[in-house]
Formats: C-alpha cells, sequence, structure tokens
C-alpha cells in the first residue's frame, strides 16, 4: 500500500532516480513525505541554502500555505541578490506561486510589484522582519509536517528478510542470491587460472597516479585511491570510468584533500572505506557517493590499510604512526588501539572468527592481538631466504590471512607472509614456517605485494622487476611469470 510506494520512492531519491520519483509519486498520489534528517532540513532553511531546500521539499507533501510562504520568501531573497530570473521563473511557474496567485492575490501582485522595482527595499519586503526571523519561522512551520526515516529502508528490509530466510532454512548461507526469485543463483564453477596478458589499462592523468585499488566482494566495482584525493570507480572491462553512476557522471567524486593510500569494501559491497595521507577515513555509500562516515584523525600519520569486521560493525586500520587501531561504524569513534610495532604498520587484519588482529610492520615482524583487550599474544619473525643476511630486517609487506587449503586444518589460522625479499611464507600463528613461495630472482626479484586467488588455488605476488608471479599454492610452485607494467608497480588485488 502506501507504505510500500514510500519505500520505493526513498529507494528512487536516494539512487537519484528522480523522473522515476516524480512518475510515480504523480500516478499513486503517495508523497514521500520524509527526509533522512531533519536537522539537516532545518538547517538549510536557516541557513538560507534554497537550492537544497526546494529540492527536498519536492518530496514532501506540505500544506499549501506552509509551500506558499517558502517560496515567497525564496522569491524575495533571489530578487535581493539580483537574481531576478530565477524569481521571475519561480514566481510564475512553480505550483505553490500558482496557487497563492488565486488563494491571495493580492499578495501575489504585491510579490510581483517588489520583484519589479529597480530599488530592493527590503524593509518594506520582509514587513519588518529580518531574514533571519523570517527563515526561523519557516524552519519551525516545515518541521510540524515532516517524518523522519532512516536511509535505505528497502534495502534493508529486503536484506532483515533474507537473513530470516537463511536462519530458518529457506535459503541457503553463504550463497549468492536470486532476490528477485527469492532462491539461490545458479553459478558456474570455474577452474581458476593465471593470467597469461594484460586485459585492460586504466589510465590517470599526467600529474595524477592510483596509490591503492579494491575490487567489491560482489565484483561489480572496481575502486582506486589516487595522489590527488580522488576516489574513482572503474569499469574494469574496458578500462574506462562508470558513468552510470549518477554522481561521477556528474563529476562530483568521492574524494580527500590528501593522497588515497588505502581503500576497501564491506562485505556487502554496499560501503566503502577510504584512507587517506593525513590519517583521515571516511566511509560512503557506493551506489550514491555519499559519505556515510567521517573520522577527522583515525591515525596521528597516514593510513595504510584498511580492513572491515565481518559483520560491517567495525573498521580496522594500520598506520605510518606505528600502530592498528579499530574503529566503530555507528559510534564514529576509534575504539581500540594496538601497538607494540617500531616502525610503519603495512598491514592489519582479523582472524577468521574475529578474536585476533594480526598485523605486519616494517620493523620486520608479524604480531598477533587479542582484539578485545589489545594485549600481544605472539610476535613472530618471519626468517629471511638462505641468501639473504640473517642480521638483517625486512620488511613485512602484507599479510593475509589464509582460506581454508587442502590438507590443513580448517580451525588453524594459517598466514601467507610478504616480505621485502624474494620468497613469501605460509605460517601458523605459532610463527612456524609449513611452506614458502620463491621467485628465484635475486637482482629485482623483491616481492612489494600480493594477493591469493578466490578459492585459495593460486598466489599471486608482484615484484620489483614489474613482474607477476604466479604460484600453485598445493605445491608451492612457481607457474607463470608476466611483466605487467613498465613502471613501478605497488600493489595488487584479485577479483572475486
Amino acid at each position: 500500500s502506501a507504505d510500500v510506494v514510500r519505500l520505493i520512492l526513498q529507494f528512487c531519491k536516494e539512487n537519484s532516480l528522480f523522473r522515476t520519483l516524480q512518475c510515480l509519486q504523480e500516478e499513486s498520489r503517495v508523497a514521500l513525505n520524509a527526509v533522512d534528517s531533519l536537522d539537516a532540513l532545518l538547517s538549510d532553511i536557516n541557513k538560507g541554502q534554497w537550492d537544497s531546500v526546494l529540492q527536498a521539499v519536492s518530496y514532501l507533501s506540505l500544506p499549501a500555505n506552509v509551500l506558499q510562504d517558502l517560496y515567497s520568501q525564496v522569491v524575495l531573497e533571489l530578487a535581493e541578490l539580483k537574481e531576478l530570473e530565477t524569481a521571475q521563473h519561480l514566481l510564475k511557474e512553480t505550483a505553490p506561486m500558482s496557487s497563492l496567485k488565486q488563494a491571495n492575490p493580492e499578495r501575489y501582485l504585491r510579490i510581483e510589484a517588489l520583484i519589479k522595482r529597480k530599488q530592493f527595499d527590503a524593509q518594506e519586503a520582509y514587513e519588518g522582519l529580518t531574514k533571519e526571523k523570517i527563515r526561523t519561522n519557516l524552519a519551525q512551520s516545515v518541521s510540524k509536517h515532516v517524518q523522519v526515516a532512516p536511509p535505505s529502508r528497502l534495502l534493508a528490509l529486503v536484506g532483515q528478510a533474507m537473513k530470516w530466510q537463511q536462519h530458518v532454512g529457506l535459503l541457503p548461507k553463504n550463497a549468492r542470491i536470486d532476490v528477485f526469485r527469492g532462491v539461490a543463483k545458479d553459478s558456474e564453477v570455474e577452474p581458476e587460472m593465471c593470467p597469461t596478458m594484460v586485459a585492460r589499462t586504466v589510465k590517470f592523468g599526467e600529474k595524477s597516479h592510483p596509490e591503492c585499488v579494491a575490487f567489491s566482494p560482489d565484483g561489480q566495482f572496481c575502486v582506486s585511491g589516487s595522489v590527488d584525493g580522488f576516489v574513482e570507480v572503474w569499469d574494469y572491462q574496458t578500462g574506462t570510468l562508470r558513468k552510470d553512476l549518477t554522481y561521477q557522471d556528474e563529476g562530483s567524486f568521492m574524494m580527500h584533500e590528501k593522497a588515497v593510500i588505502a581503500v576497501a569494501f564491506n562485505k556487502d559491497s554496499e560501503l566503502l572505506a577510504t584512507g587517506s595521507q593525513d590519517g583521515q577515513v571516511k566511509v560512503w555509500r557506493i551506489v550514491t557517493g555519499q559519505c556515510a562516515r567521517r573520522y577527522e584523525k583515525a591515525h596521528n600519520q597516514g593510513v595504510t590499510c584498511i580492513t572491515w569486521s565481518k559483520d560491517s560493525t567495525q573498521l580496522l586500520t594500520g598506520s605510518f604512526d606505528f600502530t592498528a587501531r579499530v574503529h566503530g561504524i555507528k559510534s564514529g569513534k576509534t575504539l581500540k588501539e594496538f601497538r607494540g610495532h617500531k616502525s610503519y604498520v603495512n598491514s592489519a587484519s582479523f582472524s577468521k572468527d574475529n578474536s585476533r588482529v594480526i598485523t605486519g610492520s616494517s620493523d620486520s615482524h608479524v604480531i598477533v592481538f587479542d582484539a578485545k583487550t589489545s594485549e600481544i599474544l605472539n610476535t613472530l619473525t618471519p626468517p629471511p631466504p638462505a641468501h639473504c643476511s640473517s642480521i638483517m630486517d625486512y620488511a613485512v609487506n602484507s599479510v593475509i590471512v589464509a582460506p581454508k587449503l587442502p590438507g590443513y586444518s580448517e580451525h588453524e589460522d594459517l598466514i601467507f607472509v610478504c616480505t621485502r625479499t624474494n620468497t613469501i611464507l605460509l605460517m601458523n600463528l605459532a610463527g612456524q614456517v609449513l611452506k614458502s613461495f620463491c621467485s628465484g630472482k635475486r637482482d629485482k626479484g623483491d616481492f612489494v605485494a600480493m594477493t591469493i586467488s578466490p578459492k585459495g588455488e593460486w598466489l599471486h605476488a608482484v615484484a620489483e622487476d614489474n613482474t607477476l608471479y604466479c604460484f600453485s599454492v598445493a605445491s608451492g610452485g612457481l607457474e607463470q611469470t608476466l611483466k605487467v607494467a613498465d613502471k613501478e608497480v605497488i600493489g595488487i588485488v584479485h577479483h572475486p
């Protein structure tokens, strides 16, 4: 009924489907009549941010007299600012002013005469009141007729319904769901293979370059963070910007003031967390490009890595300030800090059960923390390859918690550790080396980054020689190499 229509109207508004929203309101005769934040709307009225106000009230069902008062004030303030063409348009072409002309022709003609004068008289136009007082009165009038609704209600309800169906066994857990049909999606099992060629190249401007990249878990989005502060969403199949996202098509990008050096999606692919060189973290709604949460000082220095908790309620970040921290999404506050490293924290991850935090640092150590108490449970020092000096420190570039691997207990947490050497190690949290993966190249063969394939069959790593090395996880053998760039490679991610 009307409530269902309003859910759809809110979905249309949040996804910039404005023509669809308008048509549905007209045909159903149901208005959205709700805002995400009443405080924000009233603040815009009090500040005279009329472009935002008029857009917001176009979705509201306000009494005719309130709309007439609001539009009358907007027309007069535009006239005061010498925006006479816009003022005339609102006076002549909008429904509230047309209804004012019929209901109170004297007031309409007075406004029309005021805006035609060469010299605007604020004292006469505002009838002895200040603009601020009139705006306050308008805000009070509007607030009596507006409801507040949490954002994304339709998606939230669908998500809750699907979780309940999974709980009672109507839908399988941990499967991709066809929401329209209410069944698990049929998926073809594709064998994992090594890449054999560079399929697409995304080109950046001369004064820009990417610092980090991430795919969304559902495989729909590829996002880059750049040295110029831009966060951009790409069509990875064509190598071009996603113009189906309205905010990008209009040139309104997600961005930071400083270089963006870390990006990560939550499990549902709806939220994107970004970290910048100045220690700031932002959380975005990927579909709308809106900033949903901001941590001005997530760290004292640049944010090097970001990981979401499984339930998307927390963010784990690492930093150049030698620490890792956990931040609450709902509270918007830093909840815990993990100390112990003596250099940059390059990698931070939760264990499979979220009970531990595992960090890797340029100080050559991996530290396992208790996620609740922040206490250090173990400090691991990955041994260097035989040809390297044992008295030197080798930075830990990244640590990846391994998926379930054949031949190993699924109850044991295993980690892949990439150090600044030509060897990647598979270790347990006790520090035991279970397997090693070596490029076999001593000159410019040191690895800078790694990633694991979704099923855990392949380990991919890029080295200083700008070459991709593909290892079989089962055998530990190097199966393929591929030159991927002419200039320095700084990271690697795998499509889900």
